[in-house]
């Protein structure tokens, strides 16, 4: 967790996690004692299209009076140039109507899928997808990677990326084209919740450096404002670069694990720090206990 020497070294803030709500492997109160555990100081909840864990997580904070601040947030999935971009609320109202609208639309868009993902599945002679995927799901969100730990629990390949290259992935047997809202759509949600709109682990997308600055400049144009310049696995050039980007477009930088699960390559707080010539996206927070 060493930062770099002329960087802001902040990592304590954790802006980008999963639970059980949606394809997390822990429980709101287990992701907070771990995060308490590990010295995280502020973590955002993120979990995809759906805010369900957020008040189970201020609940448990505030009853067992836990050294942590909780961010309200959520991760937005959107299409752009036929891509899928995520786009995360942070210090969100979970009860705006605009936010909960939009997450309504987009359970209802994600079950749809799933069922045609688990369709598509059983033409391929995997049947029974869909309730072993809800199962462990636990009422939260369905998702790809729900799919993938059900084939992988039937000893069909051995690791979720495996599962994913074979079955899941873009032009593969499993694949379901999303039908997600647009990103104005999400920006425009999230800053009727109150919130502040962050891209998402930006060199994630498989974009080449040409159509990430377009993606970058998009963002910015429909009014988003940061993007995710630190996570704890990435290329070693990746930081300066994505910082460069934030500063060039005039987005606030983040810092997030995107954590689903205990495991040896991304931990809650590992290696997150910004360069220092950013500006963080926490800058003007006003944080309570």
């Amino acid at each position: 967790m060493e930062p770099e020497n002329t960087g802001i070294d902040l990592s304590c803030y954790d802006l980008h996690s999963h639970t059980t709500a949606s394809d997390g492997m822990l429980t709101p109160e287990q992701l907070l004692d771990r995060a308490v555990e590990i010295k995280v100081t502020v973590l955002a909840i993120t979990d995809h299209d759906t805010t369900d864990a957020l008040p189970a997580a201020h609940h448990y904070q505030q009853a067992n009076n836990l050294p942590l601040t909780v961010i309200n947030g959520v991760e937005i999935s959107t299409l752009w140039e036929h891509h899928e971009i995520h786009i995360v609320g942070l210090n969100i109202d979970i009860t705006h109507p605009a936010m909960t609208e939009l997450l309504a639309q987009q359970s209802e868009r994600r079950r749809a899928r799933g069922m045609l993902i688990s369709e598509r599945l059983a033409k391929a002679g995997i049947e029974g997808t869909w309730d072993e995927a809800n199962e462990l799901a636990q009422g939260g969100e369905v998702t790809r990677g729900h799919f993938a730990r059900v084939l992988i629990a039937r000893g069909v390949e051995p690791t979720i990326p495996k599962v994913f290259k074979r079955y899941l992935a873009r032009n593969k047997t499993g694949y379901v084209p999303p039908q997600w809202c647009d990103i104005p759509d999400a920006v425009q949600a999230i800053h009727a919740a109150g919130g502040q709109a962050v891209l998402a682990h930006p060199g994630r997308y498989g974009l080449s450096a040409k159509w990430l600055k377009r993606l970058c400049d998009f963002f910015r144009q429909a009014g988003g404002d940061g993007m995710e310049v630190a996570q704890c696995q990435q290329a070693p050039d990746e930081r300066r670069t994505l910082a460069q980007y934030a500063i060039t477009y005039g987005l606030k930088a983040s810092q997030g694990s995107d954590f689903h699960q205990p495991c040896s390559w991304i931990e809650l707080g590992r290696k997150l720090w910004l360069p220092g010539d950013v500006i963080p996206i926490w800058q003007d927070w006003s944080l309570k206990d």
